[in-house]
């Protein structure tokens, strides 16, 4: 399956998580890693699976890499019916009341533009004891896993 795996960062966490994502897939697939500040909403590809990370910066914004790919999905008419995408948040639960909104945010967007989620959104809590690629790789596999053994829609 062609994969492409799509970061927003502030810090450069998430950035290390879709790398830990991308090697822990590129065995059984065909993996890309790309910055969300350096993607355009009109080239994502509906063969192309999406893998989103991103992480929540502030009161729940979106941080600095994902805001160029948000400007241009607000101001165009884009069309992303046939985008298929899962989305894994990074936040901390210190700020309980936007914990991991930038995910949220995002998805939300992607979904009024067209776009289909599949599986359900999964966070990585900082002020947790788990590292997030613990959580984040055996999530995308089991996504992985289902899609594989559901049928293509027509």
């Amino acid at each position: 399956m062609r994969i492409s795996v799509l970061y927003g960062t502030e810090t450069g966490n998430a950035e290390m998580l879709a790398e830990d994502i991308q090697s822990a897939l590129a065995e059984e697939h065909d993996v890309t890693c790309a910055n969300l500040a350096d993607t355009d909403p009109a080239e994502l590809e509906g063969e192309t699976f999406h893998v989103i990370v991103c992480s929540t910066y502030d009161d729940g914004n979106l941080p600095a890499s994902a805001q160029p790919f948000a400007d241009r999905l607000k101001k165009g008419a884009h069309d992303l019916a046939g985008i298929r995408f899962a989305i894994f948040g990074l936040g901390d639960s210190e700020y309980d009341e936007t914990f991991t909104h930038g995910s949220l945010k995002l998805s939300e967007m992607l979904i009024a533009h067209g776009a289909t989620q599949v599986g359900t959104r999964s966070v990585h809590d900082a002020a947790g004891n788990d590292l997030p690629e613990d959580l984040a790789v055996p999530w995308i596999t089991d996504i992985l896993t289902d899609l594989s053994v559901q049928p293509e829609e027509v």
